[in-house]
């Protein structure tokens, strides 16, 4: 009938518009996982410590900057 004309059409859209959500919701888990980290090492996420930072706060941005990488490589995955 016409909706299965209709739903090979639809479905690319929804699938294209949900990587840039997805990709959203992960940059929301990166930042709140850095966030948590900072705290839990006494500290607070924004503070610029520059090459005083000690070594817990240089694993945190580390670890905020591979998963960062890992939402915008699941983003490309997602809307190519």
């Amino acid at each position: 009938s016409n909706l299965l004309i209709i739903l090979p059409f639809t479905v690319p859209i929804i699938t294209v518009s949900a990587g840039p959500v997805l990709y959203a919701g992960c940059q929301v888990g990166c930042a709140g996982a850095v966030m948590a980290c900072y705290s839990a090492a006494g500290f607070t996420w924004g503070a610029t410590l520059g090459i005083t930072a000690p070594a817990t706060i240089i694993a945190c941005n580390m670890a905020f900057g591979s998963c960062q990488a890992g939402c915008a490589a699941a983003l490309l995955i997602l809307t190519l």
